[in-house]
């Protein structure tokens, strides 16, 4: 999406609210959904036979993070009778279609113990046949869950299905969504993301486009709005500024900032290429955020608060509101992330670094024997870290100069973006989940 908890002292009020004695990683990509954990706990180096706490078996296939609350693990998958598990783009699989499914999925949600991987409780929340097919690459449980400190919340966009389920594994309400064709056929992604009261789910697909608000005590829509975006799969961010709070959707070619307690339009900015797969970054001052096209990159922008209205991007020319903008710095599936001055980009096995103020590119540098890179970056105060398809995992050091710490390897395949929480960080694999952990030398 530690001890963790003290992580939560710098999350500014009213970004999001969760029972913090619980939730340590409550959603994708973190506490503020934008991969940055403060001071480093977790071990930087790491392999089959270091620093493995365990590894556990997930059935199914599923590219949805793991979340954290307290000593629980939450994951969801979808499960069918061949225990059909995702493909890497390594070995050929780039190019291939997805087959429509000829059985229905049971789609779970699992309950793990943080401490040695064992299985608290497992709970069917819907067994369907999905009505579109999806790329090989890609898996029918591929949006992250959120939880409370006291729910956790599913979607499992293939099928349209929202359900809150107790942190004992009792379903409080499921809800229907609908569910939609994706551009190319390569299927869903967007995560869910929560506020106060509010679930917020972005459905950009090749039909009928929505971004809608659920209340969490009930299921029941609060408000929803209809877009033009055609597929994307980025997932929603709240973004706190020193003026307001939006809610961000990046969609096919448009970035629009709404008001997440009524829907209302803040904000909208046209002309930014194509869809999105990456999610935004930010700090307290700049929302980060850029997409790229299959044969292409798109360009990367820093958007500050005093944006307003509806603009069009023009590099030339940049709209009020738009700090810096490049023409091709855009990232590719991995969403990028921020520490200190830097924020930090990786497109076709190449990590640039960027500085936060100016756009300024400090360096971009190759990845070694790197493959594709689908899982979201992570970054403490000191290191940025990036796991490939192939499992092998980058600990680069902060700041100007490129250099590679460490190189970090396990045997599975990776799109999962990882969960940090207490000395612990959970990587999940097409196979298995795995928990790394400083070993005590008794």
């Amino acid at each position: 999406m530690r001890t963790f908890i003290f992580i939560f002292v710098w999350v500014q009020v009213g970004i999001f609210f969760v029972n913090k004695s619980l939730a340590d990683w409550p959603q994708f990509r973190g506490p503020v959904g934008n991969g940055h954990i403060g001071k480093l706990n977790h071990p930087v180096k790491w392999s089959m036979n270091q620093n493995l706490a365990w590894s556990q078996p997930i059935p199914g296939g599923g590219w949805s993070s793991p979340i954290i609350a307290g000593k629980r693990v939450f994951v969801t998958t979808a499960v069918d009778s061949k225990n059909t598990k995702p493909l890497g783009h390594s070995g050929g699989v780039r190019n291939m279609r997805g087959k429509k499914p000829t059985e229905p999925f049971e789609f779970k949600l699992f309950c793990l113990s943080i401490e040695d991987g064992s299985v608290h409780w497992e709970k069917s929340l819907a067994q369907e046949q999905p009505k579109y097919a999806i790329h090989p690459s890609n898996t029918y449980a591929t949006e992250s869950p959120v939880t409370d400190g006291e729910h956790v919340y599913c979607y499992f966009a293939a099928i349209g299905k929202v359900a809150s389920v107790d942190l004992e594994g009792q379903l409080v309400w499921a809800a229907n969504v609908g569910a939609f064709r994706s551009g190319n056929g390569f299927g869903t992604g967007s995560s869910l993301t929560l506020r106060e009261d509010k679930l917020y789910l972005q459905c950009d697909n090749d039909r009928n486009s929505f971004v809608v608000a659920l209340d969490t005590a009930t299921g029941k829509e609060i408000w929803k709005r209809k877009r033009s975006s055609r597929t994307s799969w980025s997932s929603p961010f709240i973004w706190k500024n020193n003026k307001r709070t939006d809610l961000v959707i990046c969609g096919s070619g448009t970035v629009t900032g709404y008001d997440p307690s009524t829907g209302e339009t803040n904000w909208r900015l046209t002309n930014v290429r194509s869809a999105f797969t990456a999610s935004p970054a930010s700090n307290e001052q700049q929302i980060f955020l850029g997409n790229s096209g299959p044969m292409s990159q798109g360009p990367l922008l820093a958007i500050g608060s005093e944006i307003e209205g509806e603009s069009s991007l023009d590099i030339s020319k940049l709209p009020k509101g738009v700090i810096w903008a490049i023409q091709r710095g855009g990232p590719g599936m991995a969403s990028p992330v921020v520490s200190g001055d830097h924020l930090y980009v990786c497109s076709r096995g190449f990590l640039s670094c960027h500085n936060t103020k100016t756009g300024e590119r400090v360096y971009k540098s190759r990845l070694p024997s790197s493959k594709s890179i689908a899982a979201s970056m992570w970054a403490d105060n000191k290191h940025v870290f990036l796991i490939d398809e192939s499992g092998k995992a980058f600990v680069i050091q902060l700041g100007s100069e490129f250099k590679i710490l460490a190189e970090n390897q396990l045997d599975d395949l990776f799109w999962s973006t990882p969960a940090v929480s207490n000395g612990v960080l959970l990587l999940r694999g097409a196979n298995n989940l795995y928990c790394i952990r400083e070993k005590i030398v008794e």
